[in-house]
């Protein structure tokens, strides 16, 4: 674990990943907005001096998430979770990145110095096997994050109306072009947790159940639809693609997340 988490992030900092590089691209040939395409164009150029020289992505080199993902046939001894802290700390170290972590979020924001701690958990999975997924998330793209709790009634409609004003409101401050994570149910703790699951999906996986795979189309075409576009200057590509993740709820309960990923979607999935 802390040696794979310890590789991850040496990763997620300098190279970006594979689908994220190819939607760029993509978005580059599609777009007609002169100030737009020159914003894909150096975002491109940026990840290729970052895999070359051995630079940051971005110079928010993020808080770090891990979730190790156990199947029925996995058993897991002690702390498992025990050397994550260690391993990003020489990561962050070596690497020469950013510390952005603070000791308490009201009453010591002092820096902590390493990076540490990360924000580490451990879930369970139908599936056979273990995964490990890493994250390194950026300030700006959390803080355009939010959760809701709709009522029923609001239905699938008052989903696209919510994410849709959080993409008018916020979109400018997570660096677009984005990647959307959207959880909808469980409960308010835990639907956040869909809509940061649901960004680990690379864009070129679709959903497997065809309704999910038709909302994701339906809720990306709206989006790019406000006309924001790439660093917020216009142009067709406001996001890449939107990623989500259903679950059970209450019967007087429509929980929402929405999770924005900036252009640098800096997450990794390790079959272990």
């Amino acid at each position: 674990m802390e040696s794979a988490v310890e590789a991850a992030l040496l990763e997620l900092a300098f190279d970006l990943p594979a689908d994220i590089e190819k939607g760029l691209r993509a978005a580059l040939e599609r777009e007609a907005n002169p100030r737009a395409a020159e914003a894909l164009r150096l975002l491109v150029e940026n990840a290729r001096i970052a895999r070359e020289d051995r630079v940051a992505i971005c110079q928010d080199t993020g808080s770090v998430w891990v979730c190790l993902e156990i199947g029925p046939d996995v058993m897991v001894q002690g702390d498992v979770l025990d050397g994550v802290n260690a391993a990003v700390a020489r990561a962050y170290d070596v690497g020469r990145l950013r510390k952005s972590l603070v000791r308490d979020a009201l009453f010591d924001r002092a820096n902590t110095g390493d990076n540490t701690p990360a924000f580490s958990e451990i879930h369970t999975s139908p599936r056979e096997g273990a995964r490990l997924h890493v994250m390194c998330k950026g300030g700006g793209s959390d803080n355009a994050s939010r959760v809701l709790m709709l009522t029923p009634s609001a239905g699938k409609q008052g989903i696209v109306d919510a994410v849709l004003t959080c993409v008018r409101e916020k979109a400018a401050n997570a660096c677009p072009p984005l990647v959307i994570g959207v959880g909808i149910g469980a409960t308010f703790d835990k639907v956040a947790g869909l809509a940061k699951m649901a960004l680990m999906r690379p864009l070129d996986v679709p959903a497997e159940d065809e309704r999910t795979a038709a909302f994701e189309e339906e809720l990306l075409r709206a989006v790019n639809e406000t006309g924001i576009g790439a660093a917020a200057l216009g142009g067709v590509t406001t996001a890449l693609g939107v990623r989500v993740k259903t679950a059970p709820c209450h019967i007087a309960a429509l929980p929402l997340a929405i999770n924005m990923g900036c252009s640098a979607m800096r997450r990794k999935t390790y079959e272990l």
